[in-house]
């Protein structure tokens, strides 16, 4: 008795079937009511599907930086993290050869802004304000406050402030209370803060590197103030144009905006390259009432040099006092500074909205780049081409799956609609965790992934292919349906994991050497693999167990796959017992 209660667990599945089926079942309705409570109903789709844009940058050689992998390796992780730090989803930012990088971007939230960011590369520096104009001469500048209205014209003369009309007043600012060391920031309506004010650091204290060394030239060359003159800050060429060409260590001219007003200014060297730039962040200062701030540190090397520089501008006149943080020749912020700001850290407020602190921040963190390029190619993939694309995998899957359908019902029948029923157990399931991997992982379904997903139906099906033939050559030896299910599970097993296992292996080795669009194939394909091993285990081979005591299979109906004239089963030989020669001396 007891050795048959251990020959009876010992068979798994067989002897209990339906807890393997509640199991899978379990975990299907599981899945779905999760997929359905996250409103995660249909799964997140690729740039080639859902339609969205594609830009190629190619790198230059530039401000001497070579073009190397580990400098294009520097750049891919900083172009992903700034384009994931706004929030977009399954962006693809990968190397293509040995100068190009390539930037998918899908269409939905904030894709937009992301283009508009991934197209400016991203050459962060700090430099000295050396003048400051009106960059709209035919308009009236915005006026914060009740400053008097500024002119829109006027060339600075060298090393002096701008007119105070062609300077924008900056907002209302607590510059009377001790925590505010200065006022600027957007283009001059922010200000610039220190987490505690201390006195300016004597000249002695500068150290002596190329940035971060003392500003001393603040003169405006003659050819620098034709430049500045011949600006139109509202001609997008004019302004690609001015930052074209130009080096760290030169004096420059560059466009910004205040309130959607631009103004045009004249720079000097630079002070502090954006790369020394450790962290930035963007929070809600309700502590001193000044709204949305951002909060900037720098690294050992740029902490020195910040507060030197600080310490020098501090004692400037203005606009010579002011900070310009220049990002590919557009001045996305220029606070003025009153004191020295030692350790490294500072803080930047003003009219921020959160979005507007949230991109400063984000041009600060990930702003710098190793290299320079140039955008050499931008392609946008409609929704409607997408959709077309979709519905053309779409209907190639269900082509797949009906010659598949077919063949199962026409070459296994009974049987046939098992492998049915077990493809549909397995389709739902990859459905329901593509749908919950969007939002988990960014996952998201393009159209390789999709060629996967029908490659895979080859492999299912071919996994219960190889259980229904064990089955059928057990009967073939004379044996009955009960136990030839039994015998030739293991057998079966075996080949359906090495099968398997090579599949997966594949995929596995083809997602790490793979990039881009390659590994959604090689992502799904492995996915799908482990799903049948789960399939085959957990569903079809407890249902067979089940149905091998129903009369429609166990008595091999001609409907039912296995009818035992069509599988060629011939009847077991009896044995004839031979009379002993006793017995034949008798008769």
């Amino acid at each position: 008795m007891a050795a048959a209660k251990k020959g009876r667990r010992s068979s798994g599945s067989q002897g209990y079937p339906g807890r393997a089926l509640a199991v899978i079942l379990i975990a299907l309705v599981a899945l779905t009511g999760g997929m359905f409570l996250s409103g995660n109903t249909t799964p997140r789709l690729g740039i080639d599907l859902a339609g969205g844009v594609s830009i190629t940058l190619t790198a230059k050689p530039d401000q001497g930086s070579a073009v190397t992998k580990s400098n294009m390796d520097t750049a891919v992780g900083i172009i992903n993290r700034r384009v994931n730090g706004l929030g977009v989803s399954e962006a693809e930012v990968q190397t293509q050869g040995s100068k190009n990088i390539i930037v998918n971007i899908p269409k939905g939230t904030n894709a937009d802004e992301a283009e508009k960011q991934v197209g400016t590369t991203a050459q962060l520096y700090f430099r000295q304000v050396l003048a400051q104009v009106d960059g709209e001469p035919a308009k009236t500048p915005p006026s914060p406050s009740t400053s008097p209205t500024p002119k829109s014209s006027g060339t600075p003369k060298p090393g002096s402030s701008a007119p105070a009309s062609a300077t924008p007043s900056a907002k209302s600012t607590p510059t009377a209370t001790p925590t505010a060391s200065a006022t600027q920031g957007r283009a001059v309506t922010d200000a610039l803060k220190a987490p505690t004010p201390v006195p300016a650091p004597s000249p002695s204290g500068s150290t002596g590197d190329t940035a971060g060394a003392a500003p001393a030239d603040t003169s405006v060359p003659a050819d620098l103030q034709a430049k500045l003159s011949a600006l139109d800050c509202t001609n997008a060429k004019q302004r690609t144009a001015a930052s074209e060409g130009t080096k760290p260590g030169d004096k420059v001219v560059a466009c910004g905006q205040v309130e959607g007003h631009w103004f045009k200014y004249a720079l000097g060297p630079t002070l502090i390259d954006g790369k020394r730039v450790s962290g930035a962040s963007a929070a809600f200062d309700s502590q001193q009432g000044n709204g949305w701030v951002v909060n900037l540190t720098f690294d050992s090397k740029g902490a020195k040099q910040f507060t030197t520089v600080t310490g020098d501008l501090s004692r400037q006149q203005s606009p010579n006092n002011q900070f310009a943080i220049d990002l590919d020749g557009d001045v996305v912020s220029a606070p003025s500074v009153s004191q020295a700001l030692p350790g490294g850290s500072a803080q930047i407020s003003g009219s921020f909205s959160q979005k507007s602190a949230e991109d400063l921040a984000n041009v600060l963190k990930y702003g710098s780049l190793p290299l320079a390029f140039n955008i050499s190619d931008k392609t946008t993939v409609s929704a409607a081409l997408g959709g077309e694309q979709l519905r053309g995998g779409l209907i190639a899957g269900a082509v797949g799956l009906a010659l598949v359908v077919v063949y199962m019902l026409s070459y296994y029948r009974g049987l046939g609609g098992v492998a049915i029923v077990s493809l549909m157990v397995s389709a739902a399931l990859t459905y329901t965790i593509m749908c919950l991997l969007g939002p988990a992982i960014g996952f998201a379904l393009n159209l390789p992934a999709v060629c996967g997903a029908i490659v895979a139906i080859g492999i299912t099906a071919d996994s219960f292919i190889v259980f229904f033939e064990r089955i059928r050559d057990e009967l073939r030896e004379g044996r009955s349906l009960q136990p030839a299910v039994a015998r030739g599970w293991p057998r079966a097993r075996r080949t359906i994991l090495v099968s398997d296992f090579v599949s997966f292996l594949a995929a596995a080795v083809l997602f790490v050497v793979s990039v881009g669009k390659v590994q959604g194939f090689a992502f799904t394909l492995g996915l799908t693999t482990l799903l049948d091993v789960a399939v085959v285990f957990l569903f079809t081979k407890p249902l067979m167990t089940i149905l091998a005591r129903r009369p429609f299979f166990a008595r091999g109906s001609k409907w039912s796959g296995l009818d035992p004239k069509s599988l060629g089963v011939q009847a077991p030989l009896r044995r004839v017992r031979r009379p002993s020669s006793t017995e034949t001396k008798e008769a």
